[in-house]
């Protein structure tokens, strides 16, 4: 076996014990499908939104927006999907907050680590339900189905739940309703027809006897570009890759597997476990560069800086490299530009300007799962506290040696 192949399988078993130590300190009560799991009530006050709560977020690792405006937040260590409204409502639009994946219909359905979200112009949102191993989609209306997986770890190709993936972290939707899955712990791109049907994109299977290496490593974000070109976070190897609409994949920034946070032409700049990417209308891409606390920008002349953030931790709201984060992950795009950020070590959401302004959305910087309306004025004693220098809990190899 190949030194690379060993390497890959360390990694994939790190990161696959990292999601169960973290689920056992989470949650520990599983909702079997079909049961009618126990609803916690996260609304603030009794079932309503008072003006007055401070709306929290444990880990959010995955942002997306509708076509009105509306943030939907996978909020991973909470096992629930949240949403911010226009006016700053924030609510929980579906999940139980007990881990499980029952299906149903707002907070009677149940999620594990949900990581990765997506959605399409009719506004159904796609969801990579991480822990369960499941693609899951849910409604406007907030009613969950799952797509395709089986609950169990494994690579198969197929219908529905005859399906399987290994840690799915990230989805993409193109205009054709195909969905598009980082299948982490596959090191595939996985493709899901409209039918439901399961197929392998692009990467290499590894047999164990295998000599030609997918050229994924964990790839944890996928996002479409408006020519059709999908790009991947790929997370192990420090790079993003580009795969055609027929599958060719492609280094499109960074080099593989030297880190640092470079700026400058695309195959000379550098990343630190980028864990999420998104476009925008005109074809540039951002990357959440994980470990160095930046959202990177990838113009479409091929040229890589630095959107916002000053590579130290923190929760500053200011412009361009005088703001900071603490373990961004998820992003999404709106009409405008401006890009938003599950900022997961902050349990914030961030909002950045085209012009790299950055702003607070929601989130007062502590641990919780309580809605409310989210106010412009941040809470004084949360940025007081001094950033942990730890990573999105989802992502949290070791250092590699190299040879």
């Amino acid at each position: 076996m190949k030194p690379r192949q060993i390497k890959h399988l360390v990694y994939t078993a790190l990161l696959f014990c990292t999601i169960i130590c973290a689920f056992s300190a989470c949650k520990n009560e599983w909702i079997s499908p079909g049961a009618v799991p126990p609803v916690i009530d996260t609304s603030g006050s009794g079932g309503t939104t008072k003006a007055d709560t401070s709306p929290t977020f444990n880990s959010p690792s995955g942002v997306a927006l509708d076509a009105t405006g509306n943030i939907y937040v996978a909020d991973w260590g909470n096992n629930l999907i949240r949403e911010i409204s226009t006016t700053g409502a924030v609510t929980t639009f579906a999940g139980s907050g007990f881990a499980g994946y029952t299906d149903g219909t707002g907070t009677l359905a149940s999620f594990t680590m949900p990581t990765g979200l997506a959605i399409d112009p009719q506004g159904n949102l796609f969801v990579a339900d991480a822990g369960d191993n499941l693609i899951r989609e849910i409604n406007p209306s907030g009613a969950v189905s799952t797509i395709a997986g089986s609950d169990s770890t494994g690579y198969v190709d197929g219908l529905g739940s005859a399906a399987a993936f290994f840690n799915p972290l990230g989805v993409a939707v193109d205009g054709n309703d195909n969905i598009y899955v980082a299948d982490a712990g596959n090191n595939l791109i996985r493709l899901i027809k409209s039918g439901g049907n399961v197929s392998t994109f692009a990467g290499t299977v590894n047999t164990g006897t295998s000599t030609t290496l997918s050229p994924f490593n964990n790839p944890s974000g996928v996002a479409i570009g408006p020519n059709g070109n999908l790009f991947v976070a790929n997370y192990l190897d420090d790079d993003i890759l580009q795969v055609s609409p027929s599958g060719a994949v492609s280094t499109f920034a960074g080099r593989d597997t030297i880190q640092g946070s470079a700026n400058g032409t695309a195959l000379s700049a550098t990343f630190f476990y980028p864990n999420s990417v998104a476009t925008d209308s005109r074809g540039n891409v951002y990357v959440s560069d994980g470990v160095n606390n930046l959202i990177r920008k990838i113009d479409v002349n091929g040229n890589v800086s630095t959107l916002a953030g000053s590579g130290v931790p923190g929760a500053i709201d200011s412009t361009g490299v005088n703001a900071s984060f603490n373990g961004p992950a998820g992003l999404a795009v709106d009409a405008a530009g401006n890009v938003y950020v599950a900022d997961s070590n902050n349990n914030e959401i961030r909002k950045i300007t085209p012009a790299g302004v950055v702003t607070t959305v929601a989130g007062t910087g502590l641990e919780g799962s309580q809605n409310g309306i989210a106010v412009t004025h941040r809470n004084k004693r949360a940025l007081k506290i001094t950033p942990k220098p730890r990573l999105n809990m989802i992502y949290r190899p070791k250092a590699r040696k190299r040879t």
